[in-house]
């Protein structure tokens, strides 16, 4: 189903965009980056990085704003009631409706805002998200932000130097980690499957693995092919060779879990004593005990 936004006249006010497209759901996230009520605060910046594509931070991950022919792909849309403060910032590059919204995963500060957006606004995501997306409390009864198209292994959408190729290449983050390359910009948006420097988020609740996380990036990075810029989900955009790094200190993490368990050592005791290469001594590790559980409770099924 093709969902097209309603957005023909809107006014740079959080009342005018509401009017112009779907109110917001209410009960936004309290005290979500300096929330001002229930429309949401601004989106903190919008910043350039092709001449059709831009990235809007704040409210939760990264949104890509794709701007094509015939109107704008996002993807992902924050947290909930997010949704006029994209529009704001978007407006302040191009007149063009949203067309197509593409979900990299399933988590709240990513679709929370899918259902701002008109009902002919086109819904794509890997199916495995899909099914997580049905089991999220926050979008019971809202079908309007949920799912219309899925994919499986990889979809390419439009052609020419409006192509979009999605992919999907296993467990990490989540069980459904879409990412979504831009050919002929040479740029990747990864999702939360690369947030940034730092232990990743493995959601095991919804199928991410910590065992398999290291393989899943590098089958990404063996695969896909001619990309100098990627965006990660909740940093600011990189290069092809952090995300090789990124690969490379999955792959230490995990060895470095493998050998603590063998030894006898609690999922605890192996973060605090983890030692990893000097070149991954700026990644934060805030995540990494919690990693360690996730992996230790893998490896012992």
């Amino acid at each position: 189903m093709r969902r097209t936004a309603i957005l023909a006249v809107i006014v740079l006010s959080g009342i005018g965009l509401a009017a112009a497209a779907r109110q917001p759901a209410p009960g936004g996230q309290a005290g979500q980056a300096g929330g001002r009520g229930p429309q949401g605060p601004n989106v903190a910046e919008i910043q350039k990085v092709r001449d059709n594509l831009y990235v809007l931070a704040g409210g939760g991950g990264n949104t890509a704003a794709f701007v094509r022919a015939d109107g704008v792909t996002l993807v992902d849309t924050k947290l909930a009631n997010w949704g006029p403060a994209i529009m704001e910032k978007l407006r302040t590059v191009t007149d063009k409706p949203v067309t197509m919204i593409i979900n990299t995963h399933t988590h709240g500060d990513h679709v929370g805002s899918n259902e701002f957006f008109d009902t002919r606004v086109e819904i794509v995501t890997h199916e495995n998200t899909r099914a997580n997306m049905e089991k999220m409390e926050a979008l019971k009864g809202k079908a309007n932000a949920m799912l219309d198209r899925t994919f499986k292994d990889r979809l390419t959408l439009g052609r020419g130097a409006e192509q979009i190729d999605l992919y999907y290449f296993g467990a990490g983050h989540t069980n459904g980690d879409a990412l979504v390359v831009f050919p002929a910009l040479r740029l990747l948006h990864m999702g939360d499957l690369f947030p940034g420097k730092q232990a990743p988020f493995v959601d095991a609740t919804n199928g991410g693995s910590g065992v398999a996380y290291p393989d899943t990036l590098a089958k990404a990075t063996q695969t896909i092919r001619n990309v100098d810029t990627v965006i990660p989900g909740h940093s600011t955009p990189m290069t092809w060779a952090d995300l090789i790094e990124f690969t490379e200190f999955n792959r230490e993490f995990l060895a470095g879990a493998r050998a603590a368990r063998q030894a006898g050592r609690t999922p605890e005791q192996a973060a605090a004593e983890l030692k990893l290469p000097a070149k991954f001594s700026a990644y934060t590790m805030t995540r990494a005990p919690a990693n360690m559980t996730v992996i230790y409770n893998e490896l012992g099924r």
